[in-house]
């Protein structure tokens, strides 16, 4: 009889999990669209406390989200915390890599921003956004060695784009190659007639 109890318990159990993985599901998006709201109008604090009234440390969704919130509340500290647990949850993750950066820029920690894109673009050598904007980092250091390569390979999957003809436009006329500087300047008025910055770099060229 006892055995025949138990049984009868365990399958009502079982039956009743799809209706509380609704319910969890349910409150799971009620939280989330709330704030979104909360988000819309300013309130990042009320945005955050939405979810964690029903915050799970395992949810990669959740942690991403509260990287973000904090961020944009100018908690960076507790944002690189929510962020590095979301990058532990996804270890392959770019977007919680370049949401990671975010919180690290805006405290100064420059070396971990380069090794952040140093990582995306060891798991994607053909990220064109980390390629991009690590060579900003560069450029802004003067490391112009460093960041033609990366300014180049950016042109080399878009040959037409705005942003990295430029880029490499201007890295080339510091390094002193002014030859390839007009032929990058003159593509990117290709693009846009009236660029300022192009013109800009040609007028000092001659």
């Amino acid at each position: 009889m006892e055995i025949l109890k138990a049984k009868f318990i365990i399958i009502l159990t079982i039956l009743a999990l799809p209706a509380v993985a609704q319910v969890n599901q349910d409150a799971l998006q009620e939280a989330f669209s709330k704030s979104y709201v909360h988000e819309k109008d300013g309130d990042f604090s009320a945005a955050m406390d939405e979810l964690k009234k029903v915050f799970d440390e395992s949810s990669y969704e959740m942690n991403l989200r509260l990287g973000w919130l904090n961020y944009n509340a100018g908690l960076f500290d507790e944002s690189v915390i929510f962020y590095s647990t979301a990058l532990k949850l996804k270890p392959y993750s770019e977007e919680a890599r370049f949401g990671l950066i975010l919180p690290k820029a805006a405290l100064g920690k420059w070396d971990d921003v380069v090794a952040i894109y140093d990582k995306i673009l060891e798991i994607n050598p053909q990220n064109t956004v980390a390629l991009y904007r690590l060579g900003l980092v560069y450029y802004g250091r003067k490391n112009y060695a460093k960041a033609e390569p990366l300014f180049k390979k950016v042109v080399d999957l878009y040959p037409f784009g705005y942003d990295g003809l430029l880029m490499l436009g201007w890295t080339s006329y510091f390094l002193g190659n002014n030859n390839q500087a007009k032929v990058l300047f003159n593509k990117v008025k290709l693009f846009n007639p009236d660029d300022a910055s192009a013109n800009e770099g040609l007028e000092l060229i001659k």
